[in-house]
């Protein structure tokens, strides 16, 4: 077999096989196929597309290049979440306790963060104590026990798509769905997943701008899913705002408390709950996505998610009385200042990847993956698209351990439109089963 020959069939539209795809994974991981053709193969797959057969080989291709999660030892059916991405996304500190207040086992890894905020793992490490590096074993032994764990990644999970990866974000073929839907699908596989709930984000804070990139996206998640033999779902949620009011790690773990205590933003709340009942539904509670809801919505009320979060947290060495003392126990920012309203009427647009970036320039996410991020900064929104506003009145606060500057001030309100009138935006757009 040689590479030269699967880059002209792809060029000419053709469909690639199992084998040869697998072939081409293979030797790309070891390094026997250059960069250049590889480059070239990219470029193909981005014009010409893959079917539903050459997208889940390419996936499982990738998924066998690294290790594989055993997480055969855990009881019941292991569901994992993943999102697209955006800023505020705070689902995954819900979700975890959540999901696991009813019974269905979360044995999630999740990465650091690189843009808006910190990753899942930053968020947690707000917590004093809180340790992400937990072995193999003790990571199955506290799913069994208390039906959550959240670690960092480990291993050599899906080397072909790292190298892939870097490879399409210098050759601008990363917007290709064939290549997307394999990346993420391969990495959750690998993970150990039996059933996977994907949160595809659409909108200016998002990757997939339009509703109609998401759906083909998400689809083509839902399809690997179920042809590599993983139940999959999908939601394809709005990312024109950022997600809730916090942006920033130690802001967003006391926004998860707020919300696991049953009175957190609504559009958080609910977005957990959608994706929580699929979790839930696919992990066996309930006949119905509806009864799942039922038993998420009653462990929010009666204290049951909150207590499963604050053993979550003790079990991995976290300071559990941030369940009932956030603001004692989650770290301070020095600096804090509001960003007011120049004018009356109705919050009409927030550009939600420039919010992030404002995030960023306080302190709470990464420019680069040597940047130091500062826990403690970030931002809260007291208004939402669609909100009424008085001039003066606070629309944004901003904290930092370092001077707050115009530049970043100029950045929200820059960002933040209002007009008389204004509707605030569909959040769950479809569902995929």
């Amino acid at each position: 077999m040689r590479m030269i020959d699967l880059i002209e069939k792809k060029q000419h539209n053709q469909t690639l096989t199992e084998d040869e795809i697998k072939w081409m994974i293979e030797h790309y991981t070891s390094e026997d196929i250059p960069d250049y053709q590889m480059s070239a193969m990219a470029m193909a797959i981005y014009f010409n597309g893959m079917n539903n057969d050459e997208r889940s080989a390419l996936t499982m291709a990738m998924v066998e290049s690294g290790d594989q999660i055993d997480l055969s030892p855990i009881e019941g059916v292991k569901v994992d979440k993943h999102s697209t991405g955006g800023v505020g996304d705070t689902t995954t500190l819900v979700l975890a306790p959540l999901v696991a207040s009813v019974g269905v086992p979360v044995a999630k890894m999740s990465g650091r963060g690189l843009g808006h905020t910190g990753g899942t793992i930053d968020k947690l490490e707000a917590v004093p104590g809180f340790d992400v590096e937990v072995s193999q074993e003790r990571f199955v032994e506290l799913v069994n026990q208390n039906k959550v764990a959240v670690v960092g990644q480990s291993g050599n999970l899906t080397p072909a798509d790292k190298k892939l990866y870097a490879l399409r974000d210098v050759t601008s073929t990363v917007e290709s769905i064939p290549l997307i839907a394999s990346s993420i699908m391969s990495k959750k596989i690998a993970a150990g997943a039996d059933a996977i709930v994907l949160d595809v984000k659409t909108g200016a804070g998002a990757f997939m701008k339009s509703v109609e990139q998401a759906k083909e996206l998400a689809e083509t998640m839902v399809n690997i899913g179920e042809a590599v033999g993983r139940n999959t779902m999908a939601v394809i949620s709005d990312m024109s705002q950022p997600l809730g009011n916090a942006i920033g790690n130690g802001l967003e773990v006391k926004e998860a408390i707020d919300t696991l205590k049953g009175h957190g933003p609504e559009d958080l709340t609910e977005l957990c709950l959608v994706l929580g009942s699929q979790m839930a539904y696919l992990g066996g509670v309930g006949s119905s996505l509806e009864e799942a809801r039922e038993a998420l919505e009653e462990n929010l009320h009666n204290g049951k998610a909150l207590d499963a979060f604050r053993t979550f947290i003790a079990a991995q060495g976290g300071d559990a009385s941030v369940a009932d003392d956030p603001d004692g126990v989650l770290p301070k920012a020095k600096h804090s200042q509001d960003v007011t309203a120049e004018e009356t009427g109705k919050v009409s647009e927030i550009v939600a990847d420039q919010i992030g970036i404002a995030a960023m320039m306080l302190g709470a996410g990464r420019e680069t993956k040597e940047s130091q991020i500062d826990l403690a900064a970030g931002l809260y929104m007291h208004k939402k698209i669609g909100d009424s506003v008085e001039k003066g009145e606070a629309l944004v606060t901003l904290y930092s351990n370092k001077e707050i500057s115009e530049d970043v001030i100029s950045k929200v309100r820059e960002n933040i439109k209002i007009s008389e009138e204004a509707t605030a935006p569909t959040l769950i757009h479809e569902i995929i089963q």
